[in-house]
């Protein structure tokens, strides 16, 4: 449709509200992806907390800890680095790791920014 100046408004208004659709598109799906390997990353950190417990708890069978060497494997890249500037705190017989509870924290809001793009 031609408007007043004789160009076609309606066109340049089309294109430049599908660039935007596509921009939103590309930032939700990145956001999404994003979100999807920080939920991934929080089952694995749920996963060391309850193995964890576990094996405080009892006897660990052979199958758990196999388990236990995969999830602190893939966990422990993130996890270490805090802990070298946050040192688990001792009370008593009990140790507990601040660095765990940071990263885990940190990941809840991480997780609630990119499913948030």
């Amino acid at each position: 449709m031609v408007d007043d100046e004789g160009t076609f408004g309606g066109v340049a208004a089309l294109i430049t509200l599908r660039a935007a659709t596509t921009k939103e598109f590309a930032m939700s799906f990145l956001g999404s992806l994003l979100g999807l390997a920080l939920t991934l990353f929080m089952l694995l950190l749920l996963a060391r907390l309850i193995i964890d417990w576990i094996g405080v708890l009892g006897d660990t069978p052979p199958a758990l800890r196999k388990a236990r060497d995969v999830v602190h494997r893939l966990t422990e890249p993130v996890i270490a680095p805090v802990r070298r500037v946050l040192k688990p705190v001792r009370f008593g017989g009990v140790s507990i790791d601040l660095a765990f509870t940071v990263v885990f924290i940190a990941v809840l809001v991480l997780r609630a920014i990119a499913f948030s793009l």
